[in-house]
């Protein structure tokens, strides 16, 4: 039997600017874009205090502030930020070797091989992490990640809660499918069409109807999935498929020129992150957001894998070339997939 940890820190990026001012503990709090909430951006946490309001990650900073406006608004220090996450990924090693880092705020453990009872280790972790860096995280223990993953979030913040495949339909049939790992609004509405709305009504469609909709893998993963099935190990290395980066104007742009300087300098700043990390790609792909939400890409593949800006640069504008610029331009994006280590 596997013995699954998922740590998630409890609202993270507001929880480490409440640590280091804590003049902004108790009160709403929202961290994203440049934290100015008359300008574009998004929202990329947000404190408890400023949840009750409706505020949840990636709403637009305009929106949280009308919600809102007498909340306390901050720019992301990323910085600051991944300089915590690794202190407490360094901790969770401690705790055993075997651990999978799925975010800036949140990791797998397996402690199956560990001569402790799991929630005891919880505990442990909690408390450790709690005495090195001030911020509380709430763990699910199940025997798989994805029950896990779903343990964490039902007693946040501050939360410990264990799933057994003894309690999965007691505790998880009754929860939204939404709370299924991987289900998006899309699924959920796809699944709603279905009359299906929570996770033990999933349970019950035949894998063939599934299939049938979804096809077969993601068909086949929503039905072991309802039923509390997970056999996916802990990925402890991986290596990224692609690269990228893009820019929310604050005003929307007409200007070809203004675009191109923009794609130049984004493809300038993938191709250091390329070279600084050791890899090479050849698919590069530019997105363009429109001023009504419209969105479209083009791609090209080159024929060599390469990381140098004008090689990239080049392929970018054959991209920009193809699209029609008709209406004004919100986003602009570049992404360099297929890469392979230098």
């Amino acid at each position: 039997m596997r013995r699954i940890l998922h740590i998630d820190m409890d609202a993270f990026f507001a929880a480490v600017e409440q640590r280091r001012n804590p003049e902004l503990i108790g009160k709403p709090l929202v961290i994203g874009g440049s934290g100015d909430p008359t300008k574009r951006g998004v929202v990329s946490t947000a404190s408890y205090e400023a949840r009750k309001f409706g505020i949840h990650s990636a709403m637009p900073l305009r929106t949280a502030h009308k919600l809102c406006p007498h909340a306390v608004f901050l720019p992301v220090d990323y910085e600051e930020y991944a300089r915590v996450s690794e202190k407490i990924k360094n901790i969770l090693r401690e705790f055993s070797p075997v651990m999978e880092d799925v975010g800036i705020d949140e990791a797998f453990l397996d402690v199956s091989q560990i001569d402790k009872p799991p929630e005891e280790i919880a505990k442990e972790i909690k408390a450790k992490i709690m005495q090195e860096t001030g911020l509380a995280c709430s763990i699910g223990i199940a025997p798989n990640k994805l029950l896990a993953k779903i343990a964490s979030d039902m007693q946040k913040p501050d939360g410990l809660t264990i799933i057994t495949e003894d309690n999965i339909e007691s505790r998880i049939w009754p929860l939204p499918v939404r709370k299924l790992w991987g289900v998006g609004p899309k699924t959920e509405a796809a699944l709603r069409g279905m009359g299906i709305e929570t996770i033990g009504r999933l349970a019950v469609v035949l894998l063939d109807t599934l299939i049938e909709r979804f096809g077969q893998s993601y068909g086949r993963y929503l039905y072991e999935a309802s039923r509390g099935v997970d056999e996916s190990p802990l990925v402890t290395h991986w290596e990224p498929k692609s690269t990228s980066r893009e820019i929310t104007f604050q005003s929307d742009i007409s200007n070809w020129q203004d675009i191109a300087r923009t794609l130049a300098e984004l493809t300038r700043e993938v191709a250091c992150d390329m070279k600084q990390a050791g890899y090479k790609g050849k698919t590069i792909t530019v997105k363009i957001r429109f001023s009504d939400f419209e969105t479209h890409t083009r791609a090209k593949t080159i024929v060599k894998l390469a990381n140098s800006a004008d090689e990239i640069r080049a392929a970018a504008f054959d991209c920009l070339r193809r699209f029609e610029l008709k209406k004004k331009v919100r986003l602009v994006g570049i992404r360099v997939g297929g890469l392979e280590k230098a």
